[in-house]
């Protein structure tokens, strides 16, 4: 796979077209993007211009947070924000706490899905909303939400994102972030322990 600047992958998805595989270490990021090199949305909603939806999808501790970071270092001139798929993670029920170590975060069903199309719509149409805050170390959201405001691009970044077809119809423009599995293994291990408070023989085990 060659090297594609930020310009260059934001205009080919203008025209349709999705870069399956992005490794960090491929991405060129030299210069910078004006505002009249945006790709353009497809109109007007009630009077706003619909925000340019990207989604950054990728395996956990691939580099996704950090290919969010390069496009918004890039997109200087517009606003920007970065919605996260972990903020929809359902709390877990008092039963499923027992058995924490067996219950499966990276799997569809951990999302409340439902929930963040909502977010999404509301987004979309230039309405502020409230996204969930979620505490890995209780595994509840916890009522401190983060206020989100309307903007002109919207960062999708998540796991697995391209998972269901109707999330995967918001974006303009679909990234998915490869790295290797050993590299990945050595970042979630260290996160996963010292962020979020778990286990390291539960990491293990989630991932094998």
């Amino acid at each position: 796979m060659g090297s594609y600047s930020t310009s260059e992958v934001l205009n080919a998805a203008a025209v349709g077209v999705h870069h399956p595989a992005l490794r960090l270490h491929e991405l060129d990021l030299k210069g910078s993007m004006s505002a009249e090199e945006l790709p353009t949305t497809s109109g007007l909603e009630n009077g706003h211009q619909a925000p340019f939806v990207i989604g950054v999808a990728g395996g956990a501790s691939s580099g996704k947070s950090t290919v969010c970071k390069m496009i918004i270092d890039q997109l200087c001139d517009q606003r920007v924000v970065v919605v996260t798929q972990e903020s929809f993670y359902y709390g877990l029920s008092d039963e499923e706490l027992v058995h924490v170590h067996d219950y499966n975060f990276d799997h569809p069903d951990a999302f409340d899905t439902d929930l963040l199309l909502s977010c999404m719509e509301k987004l979309k149409h230039g309405k502020a909303v409230d996204i969930p805050s979620y505490d890995f170390k209780t595994h509840k959201s916890i009522s401190c939400a983060r206020k989100v405001n309307p903007s002109d691009v919207i960062i999708l970044e998540g796991i697995l994102l391209f998972h269901d077809s109707r999330v995967r119809d918001l974006m303009n423009m679909k990234i998915f972030v490869d790295t290797d599995a050993d590299v990945r293994l050595t970042r979630r291990i260290r996160r996963d322990t010292i962020e979020k408070g778990r286990d390291i023989i539960a990491v293990l085990d989630q991932v094998a």
